[in-house]
């Protein structure tokens, strides 16, 4: 049995395909290296995932983990894995290169990501030939649920949200400064924090402020991400992630501005990733 992974900060997309082909899908806690200990992947895997599975089936895992960029993140991971599943064959790849395998399959092109964060990279059907860093939260994650939610912050604490906007915001949050503050520099996690607004975002996306505010912040990752690949505008351009997925009619608007070509706009890449590890 093959298990796959699609592990980002806010949850992990879990996906099992049996010898017979047939496929069952969880979900369990994110987990990010670069924000947790590998013993919380451990804990996640050990309370979430294995009470549902027969970890003894298992003979390969595929784990594509947002912030498994480096050779010892990624080693960090397997040998957690291996605690819980023993000596089994484990595979650990950055979530870019699943998300271009979900999206691209063995076809070139641009892959991205806009989900809590987001990412991008010029695939070859084969590997990862170009790819522009992604800075994270503090200083990129353009076009991100992060990005959009500290601008929707940002806005409210500088009073700049038109009034209905605005009593809308503090009936459904009742935050004060403080809190927010609080939440942004004290407590663990900020990205998932400010990404969590993109919510009331969506639900009042009719309003025109936060329509462009959107707007304004896909432009923006297309012109620090996608304008920076050489073959951009001959490209087929896709795109995973839940942003993406809820705001994919700004999106393409977006993309019919800077004359690209867009192929897939996926929720989530974890289906996309049984069908190429089925071939």
């Amino acid at each position: 049995m093959l298990l796959i992974a699609d592990s980002g900060s806010s949850k992990i997309d879990w996906a099992t395909i049996d010898k017979g082909g047939n496929v069952r899908y969880f979900e369990t806690e994110g987990f990010n290296p670069y924000y947790k200990k590998t013993e919380e992947l451990y804990k996640t895997v050990e309370k979430e995932l294995l009470p549902m599975i027969d970890k003894d089936l298992v003979e390969e895992i595929y784990f594509y983990g947002s912030g498994c960029s480096t050779d010892s993140k990624k080693m960090n991971v397997e040998y957690t894995l291996k605690e819980s599943f023993g000596h089994i064959a484990v595979f650990i790849e950055h979530d870019l290169f699943g998300a271009a395998r979900a999206l691209l399959g063995k076809q070139e092109g641009i892959a991205c990501i806009l989900g809590t964060g987001s990412n991008s990279c010029y695939y070859d059907g084969k590997e990862i030939v170009e790819n522009v860093p992604s800075l994270g939260y503090l200083y990129g994650d353009e076009g991100s649920g992060t990005y959009i939610g500290k601008s929707l912050i940002t806005a409210y604490l500088q009073n700049k949200l038109p009034g209905s906007l605005k009593k809308g915001f503090e009936n459904k949050y009742n935050m004060s400064l403080e809190a927010i503050l609080d939440a942004s520099y004290n407590k663990g996690r900020p990205n998932i924090f400010l990404s969590s607004f993109s919510g009331f975002i969506s639900e009042h996306i009719s309003d025109n402020f936060l329509k462009n505010m959107v707007r304004v912040s896909f432009e923006d990752f297309f012109h620090l991400q996608i304008l920076k690949y050489k073959k951009y505008d001959k490209a087929t351009i896709s795109f995973t992630g839940s942003v993406a997925y809820v705001f994919r009619d700004i999106l393409t608007e977006v993309a019919k501005k800077f004359k690209v070509k867009i192929g897939k706009i996926e929720r989530k890449p974890i289906h996309g990733l049984v069908e190429f590890h089925r071939q």
